[in-house]
């Protein structure tokens, strides 16, 4: 039997039992498609996440207070040996290869506009803010650079505070009292959007010092510095470390840089990623057995013709061959058909929810596609061979 004539009668069964057929390419086509779709929306979360930190730039060096192993604990709740000054940001930012620094606490506090008042976020930060974090002002200007110790009553509001306090009417000179506290709107920044639920234009800005007497606090939540590019961040964060210790007298602080936090982040999104990515080759496993499951019925309903071709002068090979091909092709079309499934719902996805990011990845693609090939190779190989192993005479007499 020529190589062709085997891949003829592969096509031929299939096509004699199309809903025996459909139904085993289904289930390989359900699982590339749950493949495609889940990584699609997983690989399109991850773009989004890392774009939404390196929205404020990737040139940056985060110091908190407190000796800490971990990223995420506010030094606003730290009780350190010795805290984050203003006269700590100044002296870090006097470092070679450092642009700016900008001190940072935080709070919330009522901001009130004659009548109409709204409980928000409170940024105590300094004038280097937008310069640092790429934050552009829309109306006016922002915090002046004054001394920070006795630094104006100013403010800067976020663009959703102050579309809800002055119902776009221009708020330049005019003034609002911040949990308690009488403040001349200088600006109003640029909407942002959100970062990971926190919504950046519902907030005001004042002066770092002035926050810290406001809300009763006596260290810095966080020191941002802003590096030139093509600085060693390591380099860099070592002189800060060494600087640091010299005015805390220990090391009481932390130190990340941009591209730690990064390639953190892009490692638990990527394992994140592979686990979505397995729980979609559930599906492909659950196909790969309804392979096997239909290639040892059909080879009970078959005998006879085994028998035939075996009479004829098939060999072991060329039967094995044959019942292995039709196994392939299920996959490959079921393959195919997944694809499509999958491509087309990850675009009807998109199109539908555009808040929810999807983004094809076709190194999960291809991994998914050659899965499916695997598996209908291995699923039908033992049916194969048990179909080989059948003796000629007996296979002729089976009904």
């Amino acid at each position: 039997m020529r190589f062709s004539d085997s891949i003829k009668l592969s096509f031929t069964a299939i096509r004699h039992y199309p809903l025996r057929s459909g139904l085993t390419a289904l289930g390989i086509a359900i699982g590339i498609s749950a493949v495609i779709l889940l990584t699609s929306i997983s690989t399109g979360l991850q773009q989004f996440v890392l774009a939404e930190f390196t929205q404020f730039g990737t040139n940056l060096i985060g110091v908190m207070p407190g000796k800490t192993t971990t990223a995420g604990i506010s030094g606003a709740v730290i009780s350190n040996i010795r805290p984050l000054t203003l006269d700590d940001a100044e002296a870090l930012r006097r470092l070679p290869q450092v642009i700016e620094t900008v001190a940072v606490t935080q709070g919330s506090a009522a901001v009130k506009y004659q009548k109409t008042s709204r409980h928000t976020t409170v940024y105590g930060t300094t004038h280097a803010a937008p310069k640092v974090w790429q934050f552009n002002v829309a109306l006016g200007k922002f915090l002046p650079d004054d001394d920070p110790v006795s630094a104006r009553p100013y403010a800067v509001l976020g663009h959703k505070l102050y579309s809800e306090l002055f119902k776009n009417v221009n708020p330049l000179g005019k003034s609002v009292r911040v949990g308690g506290y009488r403040y001349h709107v200088v600006g109003v920044m640029e909407s942002k959007g959100q970062l990971l639920g926190f919504d950046l234009d519902d907030a005001i800005y004042i002066p770092a010092g002035r926050a810290l007497e406001m809300f009763n606090r006596n260290s810095l939540m966080e020191i941002d510095l802003l590096y030139t590019a093509g600085t060693d961040a390591n380099k860099l964060s070592q002189r800060v470390r060494n600087l640091l210790q010299a005015r805390h007298g220990s090391e009481d602080f932390t130190i990340i840089t941009q591209e730690q936090m990064l390639d953190t982040l892009a490692n638990i999104l990527g394992i994140l990623t592979m686990a979505i990515a397995a729980i979609g080759g559930i599906s492909l496993l659950v196909g790969g057995i309804g392979i096997l499951t239909i290639m040892t019925i059909a080879i009970n309903e078959r005998s006879n013709e085994i028998g035939l071709l075996r009479a004829l002068g098939s060999s072991q090979t060329q039967i094995s061959f044959l019942f292995l091909s039709e196994a392939l092709t299920l996959s490959l079309i079921g393959g195919v058909i997944g694809l499509i499934l999958g491509l087309s719902a990850a675009v009807i996805l998109n199109w539908m929810v555009p808040a929810l990011p999807t983004q094809l990845s076709l190194n999960y693609i291809v991994l998914a596609e050659l899965i499916a090939i695997s598996i209908g190779l291995i699923a039908g190989v033992v049916p194969a061979r048990r179909a080989a192993k059948l003796d000629p005479v007996v296979a002729l007499r089976a009904e």
